[in-house]
């Protein structure tokens, strides 16, 4: 699973709530640790779905 985060991030921060091991807020705009993505694919959707401005695209 590859996860990318698209410039309409708005740094809500959505994400790092449901999955702070792989998502953090830097300078207002999410980053993806992708170390950590490996038996956590259930919460990256959980996040993406979550995205109010749908700016976590998952491929894979």
């Amino acid at each position: 699973m590859h996860i990318s985060i698209s410039s309409k991030c708005v740094g809500c921060g959505a994400c790092a709530i449901i999955n702070p091991e792989i998502f953090e807020i830097n300078s207002n705009f999410a980053v993806v640790n992708p170390n950590f993505i490996s038996g956590n694919e259930e919460s990256c959707i959980d996040a993406a779905l979550e995205c109010p401005v749908s700016a976590i695209q998952i491929l894979g």
